[in-house]
């Protein structure tokens, strides 16, 4: 984060909220942070506000580049490049580390709170059929588990250190001087480890985590399809993301992906598929058979002396999707028409089907003025493709327009010079 390098004032508080001199040593820092965090604990009676001041000052002096940050430019500088880091953790917590839980028996009012894992979330392709029958599928996956061994401590003893590169934040916060009155300071995880804020001693790393704390596990999940789920529609399995300690594991989450059919295309609890008929069938009847997605046969046939006109829909009902959890209830299935028609007839066809079909509509016009018509003559076109050329072309007519106008005018501004 940037900002404009604060005055050095107001590097002393911290020092006054422990009671302590501006050169005093960690030793000293901790004695009286715990002698002042004792007296002033809310489970003692003692004031919030005071135990949370108290925290701050300890997490700032206690971090050797905070305290270097703080001592020269005062609490603004670590307010502004730290996000507020100046109270960033929990007062409980900062208490905790040093007496682990309440030294007044009974425990913390509080408590220790625990940091909850992130989810892991997988992709599951599925077919239409998948969706319409209900499948199941076996996945196999790794994850992080604690270490049996070492119970998640890391070492054989189960002993840590505090990093001496963080004072165990977990955290490091590094500072540039950009220029005469601009700094920039950026808050990362500490290198050394791994932003946990502890360390294990090498000859007492864990032999089977290798100090990781974690060990990689591979389990198989299977994955239960139910009938009539959707597109997008979660399974989840609670619990069984990466493990690691002292966190509430998250959740493997498995998000369902429908692949494209190339028949039945699906709109919520229903289904519809496209048939093309040719003029006779639309004129003189049809039947045809279509496979459903459980592999049934349907007979679909039109009525007798039914007329089929082109882009018209008809639907079976229960022929659908089943619905999810309701799997016996079923949606409709739409079945949309397009006929096709001949590209040309024959005389002998044109005088057949006249004879047959509906008389055409007698002109109202005289032949004598059916002569002084003018006659047009038809062409096929691509309606689409033809108002795409049109916005084309004005578009094109606009930006030619727009030129002629800017050198018009640059012309006569010239000319008046």
């Amino acid at each position: 984060m940037f900002g404009r390098a604060p005055k050095k004032s107001n590097n002393t508080r911290y020092y006054e909220i422990l009671g302590v001199s501006k050169n005093a040593s960690q030793d000293d820092l901790k004695k009286a942070y715990k002698k002042a965090a004792i007296k002033n604990h809310p489970d003692k009676g003692g004031d919030p506000e005071k135990f949370k001041e108290l925290a701050q000052a300890y997490e700032v002096l206690s971090d050797p580049e905070k305290r270097e940050i703080y001592d020269q430019y005062g609490e603004d500088a670590l307010k502004e490049g730290m996000g507020g880091g100046a109270g960033a953790h929990d007062p409980f917590d900062i208490f905790s580390s040093f007496f682990g839980g309440s030294p007044f028996g009974g425990g913390s009012s509080r408590g220790r709170r625990q940091r909850r894992g992130e989810d892991v979330v997988h992709p599951l392709k599925v077919s239409l059929e998948d969706l319409y029958l209900g499948t199941s599928k076996k996945l196999s996956l790794s994850r992080n588990v604690i270490c049996s061994k070492c119970n998640g401590k890391g070492s054989k003893s189960g002993a840590s250190m505090t990093c001496p590169g963080c004072q165990g934040s977990g955290m490091k916060v590094s500072i540039r001087q950009l220029g005469p009155s601009m700094i920039q300071q950026m808050q990362h995880p500490c290198n050394e480890c791994k932003g946990t804020g502890e360390t294990i001693n090498d000859k007492d790393r864990c032999p089977q985590c290798k100090g990781e704390k974690v060990v990689q596990e591979k389990k198989v999940l299977e994955v239960i399809v139910e009938k009539g789920m959707q597109n997008g529609q979660k399974i989840t399995f609670p619990g069984e993301a990466d493990e690691a300690p002292e966190t509430v594991t998250g959740d493997i989450v498995f998000v369902l992906q429908q692949k494209d059919h190339p028949k039945f295309k699906r709109k919520g609890e229903d289904l519809f598929l496209e048939h093309t008929l040719s003029l006779t069938e639309a004129l003189c009847g049809f039947q045809f058979v279509i496979t459903h997605l459980d592999g049934r046969q349907l007979l679909i046939k039109s009525n007798p002396g039914e007329v089929v006109k082109p882009d018209s829909c008809k639907a079976i009902n229960d022929e659908g999707m089943p619905l999810y959890q309701r799997p016996f209830m079923k949606g409709k299935l739409y079945i949309q028409f397009t006929v096709e028609f001949p590209d040309s007839l024959s005389p002998d066809q044109v005088k057949a089907l006249e004879a047959i079909l509906p008389p055409k509509p007698t002109s109202q016009l005289s032949d004598m003025e059916l002569d002084e018509c003018e006659e047009t003559t038809l062409y096929d076109v691509n309606i689409e493709e033809e108002m795409r050329r049109k916005q084309q072309q004005a578009a094109q007519e606009a930006y030619e327009e727009d030129e002629d106008m800017h050198g018009g005018a640059q012309r006569v501004q010239c000319a008046q010079q």
